[in-house]
């Protein structure tokens, strides 16, 4: 790892991909130009890890060696990658240039360069036409210009995390219930076709718990919207606290939650909410110093079976249609459903239930 002088950015990474002579000519030229962490790489291939481990604000390769083209379209055809400045630099030897300015190879290089993948494309000849050395000041345009594009890409590349960092402020707003800093409904519904994607995949088990707070709207009658509104928060924080790591708690809307189990069958689901329930019914919330609150809540379990659809939503509708059954057996208890070919859209209930309360 090189370090070189540069002002614009000290947290600048550019990663320099060539043989050992254009490394060594680019570190040379680089070294009083700019001033940002430079990282070397002998071929593509060696660069491919690299590029995917520290994301380099920037990458320049030599232009003619081969693979270098084709890692510039790769990096484009990769989303979390396509933001990367990547710089083509051919530095020609003295046959290649007599070459070059015979045919008109440079301006269809640069023309395969940019149609390739590359943002910028530049060459640098060691000598000037008909085999004169290049004089002090053409040396001077060309680290002029290697400097500015180098610099134009950087700009590029901070704005582009910039605009990265505000999109994810602005989704992190989006996703998230400004009451009980839950994921939302929204997130759900981004979320759940993600996990059942991934449960299909791996072939594990998903499944579903949504709660409902018991009588909720008392609390509010009772004792005013501000302290409903603090029990939710306490309820929030008391679930959070006491779900496993890789479980999702949403806020669905008003007083009701969803849990995304990810691995978890219908055995392992039940119990789950079954202790949830109990967590919430053992120990009174206190709002205030006056005030403690004994607070219960009901549950409906659901498991992803074969024929649900990838958004989730028949898995929603049983974890739902469980909750309202529980709600009318008499809250503070769960249900789940045994029968993985109930009928969600006949109002009534299908046989193999279980219910597990704890009792009113």
């Amino acid at each position: 790892m090189v370090r070189l002088g540069y002002s614009m950015s000290m947290d600048a990474s550019i990663l320099l991909v060539g043989g050992d002579d254009f490394l060594s000519t680019l570190l040379d030229r680089l070294r009083n130009l700019i001033h940002c962490t430079v990282e070397v790489a002998s071929s593509s291939s060696e660069a491919v890890p690299l590029i995917q481990a520290q994301q380099p604000d920037l990458v320049i390769l030599q232009g003619n060696q081969p693979g270098s083209l084709e890692l510039c379209y790769e990096l484009k055809e990769q989303a979390k990658l396509a933001w990367i400045y990547c710089m083509l630099l051919d530095i020609p030897t003295q046959m290649l240039e007599d070459a070059w300015l015979e045919s008109g190879w440079e301006q269809d290089s640069r023309i395969e360069a940019l149609e390739g993948g590359a943002d910028a494309y530049l060459r640098f000849p060691k000598k000037a036409e008909r085999g004169k050395e290049l004089s002090l000041e053409q040396i001077e345009k060309q680290d002029r210009l290697l400097r500015s594009q180098v610099l134009a890409g950087l700009r590029m590349v901070k704005n582009h995390r910039e605009l990265m960092r505000t999109n994810d402020i602005l989704s992190a707003i989006a996703l998230s219930d400004p009451l009980t800093e839950l994921n939302n409904r929204r997130a759900l519904d981004w979320d759940l076709p993600r996990q059942i994607q991934t449960a299909r995949s791996r072939a594990q088990a998903l499944s579903l718990v949504m709660l409902d707070v018991d009588y909720f709207k008392r609390i509010n009658d009772t004792y005013g919207h501000p302290v409903g509104d603090r029990a939710l928060q306490l309820i929030s924080s008391r679930l959070r606290h006491n779900l496993r790591f890789h479980d999702t708690l949403f806020r669905y809307g008003g007083e009701e939650f969803v849990v995304i189990l990810s691995d978890t069958d219908q055995s392992e689901a039940l119990l789950v909410a079954h202790r949830l329930c109990r967590l919430i019914d053992e120990q009174p919330f206190n709002i205030d110093e006056g005030l403690g609150l004994k607070i219960t809540i009901s549950a409906g379990t659901a498991t992803l079976e074969q024929h649900d659809d990838p958004r989730g939503i028949s898995l929603l509708k049983r974890a739902d249609y469980n909750l309202l059954q529980a709600k009318s057996s008499g809250r503070n208890r769960v249900i789940s459903s045994l029968d993985a070919n109930q009928d969600l859209d006949a109002e009534q209930s299908e046989d193999g239930e279980e219910v597990v309360g704890s009792g009113e």
